[in-house]
This record gives C-alpha cells, sequence and structure tokens, in this order.
C-alpha cells in the first residue's frame, strides 16, 4: 500500500510526534509498503525555522529513503494569534504540496493542529482515497481544561470543527486507551472507524549501554546521580515540581532537562533565581544522544501538571527510559501512572508534590539493585508490549478489516 504521511511535525525537528511519525514510517517501509511525507519547513521547538531552510516556500528532500515534499509557514511557539497563524499557515500552504506528491491508498493526517483536517480532508476529495485522523491529544478539550483558551466563539468554533473533522475522516485512530474511549463514549464516533495504534518505541535505538564516560566528562557529570528528563518543556508538564525537588537534593543528585518548549526560558529563570547548582539544562538532541545519556541516568524522569485531562496520557518519554532498562519516576495521574505500576517499572508520586518526588529520587539513588530492577522489569515490559513492530502489524489488521466509509457524527 502507498501512504501520505500529512503532518506539520516531523524530524529533523525533535519531539514527542516527530519520534513517533518516523518509528511508524519506518516500520511501513520494513513491511513493504511506501510511503511519502508532506511537511512543514522544520521550526520547532524553537519557532525559528532551521538553518538551511530558511527562505524557501518548498522543497523536497530525502529522509532514510521516504520522498520528503516541504511547505512554508509562519514559525511561532507559545499561544495566541501568532500560533494560530502557524497553524493556518501549514493548512493553507499544503494545499500547494499535494500537488507535487502521488496519489497514494491511504492519507495519515496527524493531529494536533486539529485544522490539519481541513488539508486531509481537500486532499482526501482530490485524491478520492481515505483519510485517517490520527489524534494524539483530545483538542480542543485540552486547552480549555489547561485554562489556554476561553469560553467563548473560538472556542465553540473549535468544537464544531472537531465534530466535523471526525465526520469525515473514514478512520480515527487514538494513541490511547483513554483517548480511545472518550471518542467512542463522549464523541460518539462509530466503533468501527476508530483503530488503535498506541505510542511505541524503538527497541534498538533506544537499549540499555554501559555508562558514556567520554559524555559524562564532557558534560561535568563525573560521579553525579543523574535523573534524566528528556523531552518538551511546555505548560503541560509542569517542570516547576522538579526543580522544586531538586532544591531538597544533595549536589550530587543532578537534574538534567533536554529538550525546548515554551516553558524553558521560565524554568532556567527559575532555577537561577533558586540557585540550584544541581540542575543543568541541554539543547534538543537526536534519539541516539538521549541513549547515550540514559547510560549515564540513574533514572529517567516523567512530570504531569494536576489536570483530569492526563487521565488518558501515556507520555512517550517514559517508554525510551524504559527501553534503555532505567526506572521512571513519575510524577501524575491517569494512564501513563497506572502503566508504570502495573509494568513495575518505576515509582508514582501525585501531581505537583515536590517532596515525593524527592523522597522517590533518594529511594533509587540510595537502592541500586531495586533501581536495576525496575529498569529490567521496563525493558521486558516494552519489548513484550510496545514494540513498533508488533504494534503496527496490528494497526494495518485492523485497517484493512474495516471497509473505508465516512459517516456522520451525532452532533
Amino acid at each position: 500500500m502507498r501512504f501520505l504521511f500529512l503532518t506539520q511535525y516531523f524530524p529533523p525537528e525533535i519531539g514527542a510526534a516527530q519520534v513517533r511519525l518516523a518509528s511508524v514510517i519506518r516500520e511501513l517501509v520494513r513491511l513493504g509498503h511506501q510511503v511519502e511525507v508532506l511537511t512543514a519547513l522544520p521550526n520547532y521547538p524553537t519557532g525559528r525555522v532551521f538553518e538551511g531552510y530558511r527562505g524557501k516556500l518548498w522543497l523536497e528532500e530525502d529522509w532514510e529513503g521516504v520522498r520528503v515534499v516541504r511547505t512554508w509557514l509562519y514559525p511561532a511557539m507559545g499561544t495566541g494569534p501568532k500560533r494560530l497563524l502557524n497553524y493556518f499557515s501549514f493548512v493553507f500552504s499544503a494545499l500547494g504540496g499535494l500537488l507535487k506528491v502521488q496519489k497514494p491508498d491511504y492519507i495519515f493526517v496527524e493531529s494536533p493542529p486539529l485544522f490539519l483536517s481541513l488539508t486531509g480532508y481537500l486532499a482526501s476529495r482530490r485524491f478520492g482515497v481515505p483519510f485517517i485522523f490520527n489524534v494524539a491529544d483530545l483538542w480542543p478539550d485540552s486547552v480549555r481544561q489547561l485554562g489556554l483558551m476561553k469560553e467563548g466563539p473560538l472556542l465553540r468554533l473549535a468544537e464544531g470543527l472537531e465534530r466535523w473533522s471526525y465526520r469525515q475522516a473514514h478512520f480515527v485512530t487514538a494513541v490511547t486507551e483513554g483517548i480511545q474511549k472518550i471518542l467512542l463514549e463522549e464523541k460518539q464516533v462509530p466503533a468501527h472507524k476508530v483503530l488503535y495504534l498506541p505510542n511505541g518505541v524503538d527497541t534498538e535505538r533506544f537499549r540499555p549501554l554501559p555508562p558514556d564516560l567520554e559524555l559524562a566528562r564532557e558534560l561535568n557529570l563525573e560521579g553525579k546521580k543523574v535523573v534524566l528528563y528528556a523531552g518538551n518543556h511546555g505548560y503541560a508538564h509542569g517542570l516547576e515540581v522538579a526543580l522544586q525537588a531538586a532544591r531538597l537534593l544533595p549536589e550530587e543528585v543532578v537534574l538534567v532537562l533536554i529538550g525546548d518548549g515554551s516553558e524553558k526560558p521560565r524554568l532556567q529563570q527559575m532555577a537561577q533565581e533558586m540557585q540550584l547548582s544541581n540542575v543543568r539544562f541541554l539543547d534538543p538532541k537526536p534519539p541516539e544522544y538521549i541513549t547515550r545519556l540514559y547510560s549515564l541516568a540513574v533514572a529517567g524522569l516523567s512530570t504531569l501538571r494536576d489536570s483530569p485531562l492526563f487521565e488518558m496520557t501515556r507520555p512517550v518519554k517514559i517508554f525510551a527510559g524504559m527501553s534503555c532498562a532505567k526506572p521512571i519516576l513519575y510524577t501524575g495521574r491517569g494512564e501513563g501512572a497506572r502503566l508504570i505500576e502495573a509494568a513495575q517499572a518505576g515509582l508514582v508520586s501525585p501531581p505537583e508534590d515536590a517532596q515525593a518526588l524527592a523522597q522517590h529520587i533518594r529511594t533509587v539513588v540510595e537502592n541500586p539493585s531495586l533501581a536495576a530492577e525496575l529498569g529490567q522489569n521496563g525493558r521486558r515490559y516494552v519489548e513484550a508490549h510496545l514494540s513498533w513492530s508488533s504494534l503496527i502489524q496490528n494497526w494495518l489488521y485492523q485497517l484493512q478489516s474495516q471497509p473505508p466509509k465516512a459517516e456522520k457524527v451525532p452532533g
């Protein structure tokens, strides 16, 4: 089969969506399917178009043997009018990109942003093929619950677009059990349209390694007990709790935060004001570098704010740490917390509770045998349940078992 992936986010950008899509595409290609990608000029998470891509309206490139067509967008981060312009600029520029791709058998549309369903629908009509709407985040529910958008006409318009998107899509793919349940029970998407493709992990790319002593010297981490947070520094992650926990720990325990995001400048300022000598911020790096960092880590860290929204969240970052055989310190509730507990792959503390997180960090630092046991449990769990090979084959079976037919969703 031939797939067209329509996504605003794609490597060389670094982020959860980019890592997930890259893994899905690699596995589809390995299984003998053909893939093209229509995406934007890379600008995430800095809000600046990457060097080498600036000043271009569109371009073609090869990514691991996959043809990628990129079109212009207005680069921006954060929230507000500029971010909406960022989204809509790609929605419209991607229409021109459709003239440069071959007819697929299926169009895979990544959401968020929700607005890309408009382009996906028009692409579906142009080529006369089904489009699959992949729901990685229930937007606009998330912006309402996080208080990022006020009640009013714009939010009602977004909710109308969400209902329209589910009606027009031939299939709607959920990435967590919680999202799947809400699509079926609250959004009333017909069951035969809902597919399930949870986040997985590349167990070859993320694997246990002996400590990378060269990297430890380079980062001045020799003799330190490293707790690693590798991922987006956004509002939803509530990373203040990690800084507050670091203040309660000895200097030999170092919190390393690698990545970027809208909250990073504020977090850096906060760490400076708190005079935290045991917190390091690193710029985003590719997955291979993250694996090297995990070789130095005592544990991986994942944090979320206290919100009902995160009942359905399974952060991708926890799977990388588990795959590297590191215990996960999870600060939050919901599906991700339950997974860590079921896999016996780490320690879970309540959201925004710095005291509890600091205590769990001390526990894994002071009990190497417990840390090793939790890490091995995590590695076994991802090998058994979350390898991309088994996940993609199951998803393809779901896809081919249902007739592609767009149906109305109530409302």
